[in-house]
Parts: structure tokens; sequence; C-alpha cells
């Protein structure tokens, strides 16, 4: 008689088994800020020498316009906006309009497929390329603050400001770019409307306030560059109202939230088409 281990033996009926097979246990969700520094990482390296021609050419565009505006602005209030503006108007060019030309490009080449392939949140794919794209704005940016002041005999005091003004008028108008670039149903139409922002921000931000009339002045408060403008045109006085400045800059943030948490939904809703 041979001997057969009871392991192998067929298992009686209604028989319980000693042990259930464990179940395949998924690889953890990937988290926000992870996946936001890769995006943001990827995105840096991507668009490096590709947008860094373009952001000369941001540059040297706010400063022909503030050369051109030192022959026509000859009081204080006038030189602060049109520095502040033309400052502002690169973090525009960057953050508005090739934003906005990137996601349109984006979505009608199918690129969205690929991120929706990847466990990555939706909100760290638009901070990550929204960041990206502010960064280049940059040294710029610091370039003509600099060059304006110089050429219009401000201080240079209070400059740090650009530290707070930069990310947050970035957040704000990046965030609007990605909404114009997901939105748009053709690449064609997600540029046009990025250069129509940025013709905003170039009309409504560098123009002095006092000397547009009243409904033009309604139309510049509610582009979200403009309290980020305020708020460095402000620095430049001899004794700046702090308070005013933080209202700017709080206004500046809020909506840069809106437009980013805009941007994100509008990127769920093209995903997903």
């Amino acid at each position: 008689m041979s001997v057969v281990p009871a392991g192998i033996l067929p298992a009686a009926p209604g028989a319980v088994p000693d042990a259930a097979p464990e179940a395949a246990v998924l690889g953890p969700r990937a988290r926000l800020w992870p996946a936001l520094a890769a995006v943001y990482k990827a995105q840096l390296s991507r668009a490096r020498v590709a947008r860094i021609p373009l952001l000369f050419v941001a540059t040297f565009q706010s400063i022909g316009i503030m050369i051109l505006m030192r022959g026509v602005v000859d009081d204080a209030a006038g030189a602060r906006a049109v520095v502040a503006g033309s400052s502002v108007l690169v973090v525009a060019f960057v953050a508005l309009n090739l934003l906005a030309q990137y996601f349109g490009q984006l979505r009608a080449d199918g690129g969205l497929d690929h991120y929706a392939t990847l466990p990555v949140p939706p909100a760290a794919v638009v901070l990550g390329a929204a960041g990206a794209y502010a960064s280049f704005t940059v040294p710029g940016t610091v370039v003509t603050a600099v060059f304006g002041c110089l050429l219009f005999g401000l201080p240079l005091g209070h400059l740090w400001i650009l530290a707070a003004v930069i990310p947050l008028a970035g957040a704000a108008l990046a965030g609007l770019g990605a909404a114009l670039g997901l939105l748009a149903p053709r690449p064609e139409l997600a540029t046009l409307l990025g250069q129509l922002g940025m013709s905003a921000a170039l009309l409504l931000g560098v123009l002095p306030p006092g000397r547009l009339p009243e409904v033009v002045r309604l139309a510049r408060d509610l582009l979200p560059s403009t309290y980020g403008v305020e708020a460095f045109a402000r620095t430049f006085g001899e004794h700046p109202d702090w308070m005013y400045v933080l209202g700017d800059l709080a206004v500046c943030a809020g909506v840069g939230l809106a437009s980013l948490a805009v941007a994100t939904w509008a990127y769920r809703r093209a995903a997903v088409r």
C-alpha cells in the first residue's frame, strides 16, 4: 500500500480549505506633492530649450514698451504703473499666452491621453505645467523691473516684493491660460485666446489707470494680473501702505486658486473626451 500526502488529495465536498489565496495588492495611489514635483521637473526640462528664446522676446518687448512710454509719461504715478505693468507683462506672455498654446496643442495631439494613463492626479498635471512655465518668467521680470526703475528713476529698495508678485500673478495667469487652452475646441482658437489675453494684460496693465475711461478701468479690475501690478506699483512710494499691498496680493492669490481650480476641472473634462 502506497502512502499519498494529504496535501495533494482532492478536497471533499463541503470541506473548508486550510487557507484562502491572498488577494492581489495594488500599488499606492500617487500623492499630489510627489506627482506635482515629477510633472514640474519633466515640464521644466522639456521646455527649457524651446521657451528660453521666447522669454528673451517677452523681456525685450516689455523693455521696448517702457522706452516708448518714457516719452509719454511725465508723472510719478504713471511711471510706477508703466514699470509695474511692464514687469508683470513678462509673466503674462509666458504664463498666459504660451501655456494656452501648450495645452491647446496637447489636447489636439492626444497628449492628454498619455497623462490620463499615468497614476497622476489632474491637479498635479495642471499645477506642474503652470509652475514650470511661470518659473521661466523670473529672470525676465527681474531684468525688466531693474531696467524700468533705472529708466524712470524709481527706487530699487523694494524689488524683493517680486518674490511674492511673480508666483501669485503667475498662478492666476497660468491657471487662466491653461483653462483657455483646455476649453478651446481647436488649437488655433487656443492660440487666439492666449494672444487676446496677453493683449489685454498689455493695454490694461501697462497704461496708467488714471488716463483710462471708467468702463476700461472696470474691465481692468477683472484682469487677474491687475492686482499683482497694483501691489508692485504701491511699493515705489516713499512710504508704501503695506496693508494695501498685502490686500492686493491676497486678491491675486484668491484669483490664482480659482483659476487653477477651473483649469483642473477643464483638464478632467478634456481628458475624458
